[in-house]
């Protein structure tokens, strides 16, 4: 941790960014931060990530956000049922550092919420993008999806805020 902090302190100071893909993974860019975001999803400027399968889409906190907020160490979920709605707080991550309140980039009805977190928040930190998932939502409406940024807009939003900051 210590090290990505150096590394990432080191490259904000130096202005450097990069890109990169990799046949092991996803194809994936750098930030100016090395915050992965990865091809294939979509983004919410509140820095909540998508990934639409079929009928239903995923959602969680992108790498950006998990690497702002520190050490995760409690999540706030709802239940299976509940519905939620694009822009709105569906829950809450509370790290070392603060609570923040966590928006679904979709609307629609909640048909599952990652186990996991409740015993291992830190899967956030470790894995945001497959096992720090949050919710899995049935959307009412897929044409909120084409409001989302993609990887490459996501990404230049990110060291946009970061520059401003």
């Amino acid at each position: 941790m210590a090290l990505r902090m150096w590394a990432s302190s080191t490259a904000n100071a130096l202005k450097l960014s990069s890109s990169s893909k990799t046949h092991l993974s996803p194809s994936f860019s750098l930030s100016r931060c090395f915050s992965t975001v990865l091809d294939g999803l979509k983004y919410a400027s509140s820095h909540e990530w998508v990934k639409h399968e079929g009928s239903v889409a995923t959602v969680g906190i992108t790498d950006h956000a998990q690497d702002h907020l520190g050490e995760v160490v409690f999540v706030d979920l709802p239940e299976s049922g509940s519905s939620v709605s694009q822009g709105k707080s569906f829950g809450a991550v509370e790290s070392v550092k603060a609570t923040s309140d966590i928006n679904s980039p979709i609307s629609g009805e909640i048909v599952e919420v990652n186990p996991q977190l409740k015993e291992t928040p830190g899967l956030i930190n470790s894995s945001p993008y497959e096992g720090g998932w949050m919710i899995k939502v049935k959307p009412s409406n897929p044409g909120e999806l084409d409001s989302l940024l993609g990887p490459k807009e996501y990404t230049k939003f990110c060291e946009e805020e970061d520059a401003a900051h």
